[in-house]
């Protein structure tokens, strides 16, 4: 099996987004190797010997992808045995000239913690983790959005993705049993706050494998109850004109990207 290197002097993100993107495209399987934080000519060199040996076990020359300021590491980083691609010399010169002035490389400052966004993301998380579940109404006022749905639903993973990687505040509420009585009505938590809300759902077949897990042959597990709770809230849905999407086919990634095309919510991440 082929290897895929992703390298830098940082953090290696920026390298194994781009990398995983074009990588993505292909329907061939590849062995993962991050490498974050090469800073010196010594490490360069211990990642060189590792792209060597993958190349011997496999007789596949390893793809490397990588994103390094520091010149020299650059250099010898280039020389592998594998097939280089520098993400940094596709695209600065074009931009330089687009732009009109030099570009000024400096390490750590794509993921630093001196960017302009890196408390108002710790904010949001330290929000989703004390709004998570219902557990904390009172704060519903300073949520940017109310994420609702069943339980394992992924309200939480949702809430903590757009936190985490946009700054936004995400509570979320889940619909319990005790909710739908005869028919489930939107609870007056939520009423006031009806304009932050957004819905997730899921097939109940997902939903059934996924409690099952969690509580297996439990009647909050069984066919009868996922079907029964997932036709309530799509129906509240509807009633109430709550957007809502599908989770059952979408990575947290997806589900992220919708929430905010749907919403407009604004990014901060940069």
């Amino acid at each position: 099996m082929r290897s895929a290197f992703y390298i830098s002097d940082g953090t290696a993100i920026t390298a194994e987004v781009f990398g995983h993107a074009l990588l993505s495209l292909f329907t061939v399987e590849f062995k993962h190797y991050t490498e974050p934080f090469v800073e010196t000519e010594q490490q360069a060199q211990k990642v060189l010997n590792k792209i060597s040996e993958s190349f011997k076990e496999s007789g596949l020359r390893p793809l490397v992808f990588y994103t390094i300021v520091n010149t020299d590491v650059r250099k010898m980083i280039a020389k592998s045995v594998g097939i280089n691609y520098n993400f940094l010399d596709q695209f600065v010169a074009p931009l330089e000239k687009a732009l009109g002035v030099p570009s000024m490389p400096e390490k750590h400052r794509t993921h630093s913690i001196h960017e302009k966004t890196y408390d108002i993301r710790i904010d949001a998380v330290n929000y989703a983790l004390a709004n998570d579940d219902g557990s904390n109404i009172k704060d519903y006022h300073e949520a940017d959005i109310i994420l609702c749905g069943v339980s394992r639903s992924g309200k939480t993973p949702t809430s903590l993705y757009l936190a985490l990687q946009y700054g936004i505040k995400a509570a979320n509420y889940p619909f319990t049993e005790e909710d739908m009585g005869d028919i489930l009505k939107l609870p007056a938590a939520l009423r006031r706050f009806k304009k932050k809300l957004f819905g997730l759902t899921i097939v109940p077949e997902r939903l059934h494998s996924i409690r099952s897990e969690r509580r297996p042959n439990s009647r909050y597990a069984s066919m009868k109850q996922c079907r029964m709770e997932l036709r309530e809230v799509e129906n509240l849905y509807r009633k109430e004109k709550i957007p809502f999407i599908n989770s059952t086919k979408f990575s947290i990634e997806e589900m992220s990207a919708k929430i905010l095309a749907e919403t407009g919510l604004q990014r901060r991440k940069y």
